[in-house]
């Protein structure tokens, strides 16, 4: 039976960014009788304002939600981000209009982390250059270009230790007997001890001092450009960078010439200012093909579990919208509990 809304009109959702296939969202809203149109990544904003111009629901991923979309849809109940971070939509425009925003903030915590520590592992062990020496010849020995690091007995730094950096701590200090610094200027010293993360205040002392060196910041306007020129002259050359919460944390432009003047000893990178990547073009170009380097294409996230996880939560939000009922905010983002209309904490 189709979902309806004031006056028995069949309910309407917009789902951007449909290149991530979401079987189970969509099959959710139209079972539950509601009109889903999808549209890519990349849409025009004039396309996507004439898009949700009729819509009650909005879920996003990626595409920037701004306040031309939002004032363009009139009927609109919330807006769903189908993953966590919320940079691209405009919340203040959405509360101008008492529209909630809510995100999925805890279906890939653990996910995220391993896929963090896969890079870390994956350059400290040198793979991307061995297995592609392999892939051409067959066979190569043990010369010193291919010597790999270990972790065990190295020290990580950890950039932001919520709950993705607090599994990396694990991983890495009681999985492989690292020792763990963090900087966090938002986590105290009893939490971060806990986890196993010995707290630092200073950030470049910091980065200094790291073998390994792994970013799991929120994004906003204070963490911008966090890690400048001068945190990437602070650490040595033989560190390794791991990011896989947000490109616009580091300079990237600063990296590039980091990475190219061989000022890193290795750069794991799952986001990026500019997405999608471009092998030509593209400010992250000059990193492909490069033994030290490995660029992941935003799918740190992306496995079985994780994204049964992200569908089964983001049918629940929707559906406590298109219920009218208040929508359930399970970030601790200030920006996302700091709504005051439509919505529950959890």
């Amino acid at each position: 039976m189709p979902a309806e809304g004031q006056g028995g009109y069949q309910m309407k959702a917009v789902r951007t960014d449909s290149e991530l296939e979401c079987p189970g969202i969509d099959a959710g809203l139209r079972a539950r009788g509601v009109e889903l149109v999808t549209v890519s990544d990349g849409i025009a904003e004039a396309d996507l304002a004439a898009a949700v111009a009729d819509a009650d629901l909005l879920l996003m991923c990626y595409t920037p939600v701004t306040a031309r979309v939002i004032d363009a849809a009139p009927k609109l109940r919330g807006i769903v981000k189908y993953g966590v971070g919320i940079d691209a939509i405009d919340i203040k425009a959405a509360t101008r209009r008492g529209i909630p925003v809510v995100n999925v903030p805890e279906y890939a915590e653990e996910t995220v982390a391993e896929g963090a520590f896969a890079l870390m592992i994956a350059l400290a062990k040198r793979l991307p250059g061995i297995t592609a020496a392999v892939a051409r010849e067959g066979w190569i020995w043990p010369e010193q270009r291919w010597l790999g690091r270990d972790i065990s007995g190295a020290t990580l730094g950890l950039v932001g230790c919520g709950k993705i950096g607090r599994s990396m701590a694990r991983m890495a200090g009681l999985g492989f007997r690292a020792r763990v610094l963090g900087f966090d200027p938002n986590a105290d010293t009893a939490t971060m001890r806990q986890a196993g993360i010995e707290k630092v205040d200073d950030l470049r002392a910091m980065l200094g001092a790291c073998d390994f060196v792994s970013i799991h910041c929120v994004l906003n306007e204070a963490t911008r450009g966090l890690i400048g020129r001068r945190e990437l002259a602070a650490m040595k050359p033989s560190a390794i960078l791991v990011n896989v919460s947000r490109g616009a944390l580091v300079d990237e432009l600063a990296l590039v010439e980091a990475v190219v003047g061989n000022r890193l000893g290795g750069v794991g990178l799952d986001v990026y200012s500019m997405e999608p990547l471009a092998l030509s073009g593209h400010p992250m170009s000059p990193l492909f093909g490069r033994e030290d380097v490995i660029l992941f294409p935003h799918l740190t996230f992306f496995t079985v579990e994780a994204m049964r996880r992200l569908e089964e939560d983001t049918l629940a939000r929707c559906f406590e919208i298109l219920d009218g009922h208040p929508v359930t905010v399970r970030s601790q983002d200030p920006r996302l509990r700091a709504q005051t209309a439509g919505v529950v904490f959890g």
